[in-house]
């Protein structure tokens, strides 16, 4: 029974919202900024003096370069989907869908939050900005990076992939999280905690009900029934 998921959730929600809370409430984010800062100021002053970085950095953070993490997660939602026979590959489109839908709503939900900043790279004076030392059109800052949209999809997928896939198709998810969000901080577009208290606290609250209590299960099985093509034997009505 999903109850017994409710003691987890709940813990899940503490951590979401103390996460938050730890970075709202202090003055200038308490602990938080150094961190923030010396991880900006870290990766940035490589910009200057590591040609190879500088340009590993620009193009990992080039709009283009955002389809390989999409080709990332596809490839690894595809080897699961082929082992599937028909109603579950039919099953498996409906899931992404509907985390598709999911990530989507939490990041609606996430810029509610009462944060609103300016990426790094336009938070400090004489920094090296990789579109101007390279010329490549690169996604090196934002108005209001907080919280991480591209890093809350990927943790979003992360979750899905625990839920509905297996705990190997987590782990591999998980490092493909890493891998993707980190350019973002490399090149200043994000803070640290954009990602890390951002994305991490909205998930942390909105998946937890969503995918420990029936609601996710719902909506799949929903669409289940009204979508035409042969259903899953194995799914719940």
């Amino acid at each position: 029974m999903w109850r017994r998921n409710i003691p987890a959730i709940l813990i899940l929600n503490v951590l979401g919202v103390a996460l938050f809370l730890s970075f709202y409430l202090p003055v200038n984010h308490g602990f938080w900024f150094p961190i923030d800062k010396s991880i900006f100021f870290f990766f940035n002053r490589h910009l200057a003096t590591d040609a190879g970085f500088l340009h590993l950095v620009a193009v990992t953070n080039n709009r283009a370069f955002d389809a390989i993490s999409l080709l990332a997660m596809g490839l690894l939602y595809l080897s699961f989907f082929l082992k599937q026979d028909n109603a579950g590959r039919r099953r498996y489109i409906i899931i992404g869908f509907v985390m598709l839908f999911t990530a989507v709503v939490l990041n609606q939900l996430g810029h509610l939050l009462p944060v609103s900043h300016k990426s790094p790279s336009l938070s400090f004076e004489g920094v090296n900005r990789v579109s101007q030392l390279t010329g490549i059109p690169t996604k090196d800052s934002s108005a209001d990076s907080f919280p991480g949209d591209h890093g809350m999809m990927l943790i979003i997928f992360t979750c899905f992939m625990l839920r509905y896939l297996s705990k190997t198709a987590f782990v591999i998810a998980l490092v493909i999280t890493v891998i993707f969000s980190l350019p973002r901080v490399m090149i200043g577009a994000h803070w640290f905690t954009d990602i890390a208290v951002g994305s991490l606290s909205v998930v942390l609250v909105g998946a937890s009900w969503w995918l420990m209590t029936p609601a996710s299960d719902v909506l799949i099985h929903w669409l289940e029934r009204k979508l035409p093509g042969k259903k899953n034997p194995n799914a719940v009505a």
